[in-house]
Parts: C-alpha cells; structure tokens; sequence
C-alpha cells in the first residue's frame, strides 16, 4: 500500500469529483502495468492506494515518485512530502502523517516573517511540500528551488480545494484561456496557473475569484 502525500479534504459533490479524478490519474500512472488497485481515504484525508500483481512494485514506485509518499518512520537526512497546514510566527507546519514544524530560519525562501514568505511564494494551504528531516527539520533545497523559480518567471495564480480540470474550466469561463499557458499540478486538490507574458497576476486572481470558492494566491514576478 502507498499512501500519497496529498490530501482529500472537500466534502459532499466536490469529493466525489476529486476521488474519480484521482482514480483517473493513478490509472494513468500504473493501467499498462499487470495490477489491480484500490483507492481508499483514511481519516486524515490522504489516499491510501492498495495494488496487487505481478508489477506491484514498479506500480508502488511509479506513485511514490509522482506524488511523494507518507511514511510512518522518517531517517535523517531523507526527504519527504508533507501538506501546509499551518504557519505562525515561528515558521510553517507541514502534515506528514505527524505534524511537522519547519522553523521561520530553516525556509530558506528570503526575508519576511512566515505568513509574509507564503503569500510571496503563493502557499497556499494544503499544498505538498518538500522537506529533509533532522533534529531540526528544513525545507528542501530542490524545494526552495522551485519557488524561487516561480518568482522569476512569467507570474502565477495558485489554488486550492479545485481539481486541475476544475481550475481549467474556471479560467475558460472567466474568459482567460489564452493569458494563460498551463495548469500545473501542486496536489489533488491544489494548482498553479502560468501565466503568460504580459498577463497581470493579481489582475487575472480578481478576475477568477468570483467563480471559484478556493484560497488563491498570485505570484509577482
């Protein structure tokens, strides 16, 4: 079983969609190879995914690597996948199957207080994040990376409580198919709008805002 590091936690309809949409991508991920799966949703909103047959575990491998896994032990030293739970003044806190605090000097992502950093970032809540466990846990190198990268390009909307394709519809109906150039996949129910160049973030989040009841964040270039 693998349990994938990204969170179900919409009710009613909008659940539905999101577990038929996850089904939809793990059987894009594993449908060619020889096995069966079973989705199912613990108590804490994250995907357990049972798979069984002859290519079970390249099937394991082919999830853990697209959607990062929760385990139950961490190493030191390793890096794993959590969700953005929380923040306050003394840093971030990450769900990781157990909470885990990431300290205000161990983001490595800038000047700012917690709160300041994740609306420049566009951390939105939920969102998987990368981190490397010690004593004192940090967010990953790769992670911060990526973020940074974000700043420096064309500029971003990101969302949560939608699915990728909800989030397509919603910008199709707003009338902004072509400011944008893709929706990224940060998690289930998390996404990142590209925007393309020329395109006014903040101007483009005013502009969906209304048709989607989601956190949305914009990132300035």
């Amino acid at each position: 079983m693998v349990v994938l590091a990204t969170k179900l936690y919409v009710g009613g309809d909008a659940r539905d969609r999101a577990l038929d949409s996850l089904r939809s991508m793990v059987n894009n991920e594993v449908g060619d190879l020889d096995v069966t799966v079973d989705i199912g949703i613990r108590d804490d909103d994250f995907p357990s995914v049972t798979i069984e047959g002859d290519d079970d575990v390249v099937a394991r491998n082919l999830l853990r690597e697209e959607w990062g896994e929760i385990t139950p032990h961490f190493e030191a030293g390793e890096t794993y996948v959590g969700t953005l739970e929380g923040w306050d003044d003394d840093g971030f806190v990450l769900d990781a199957g157990e909470e885990v605090r990431i300290p205000a000097d161990e983001l490595g992502l800038g000047q700012g207080t917690p709160e300041q950093i994740r609306t420049r970032f566009g951390l939105v809540q939920h969102m998987p994040l990368r981190f490397v466990w010690d004593d004192t846990p940090r967010l990953a190198e790769d992670e911060q990376d990526r973020l940074y990268d974000w700043t420096r390009g064309t500029g971003r909307v990101n969302v949560n409580s939608a699915t990728r394709s909800e989030i397509r519809a919603t910008v199709n109906r707003a009338g902004h198919a072509q400011d944008i150039v893709t929706v990224e996949r940060l998690g289930l129910l998390e996404g990142s709008i590209v925007c393309r160049e020329g395109t006014d973030p903040p101007g483009l989040l005013a502009s969906i805002g209304e048709y989607l009841p989601a956190e949305l964040l914009a990132v300035v270039p």
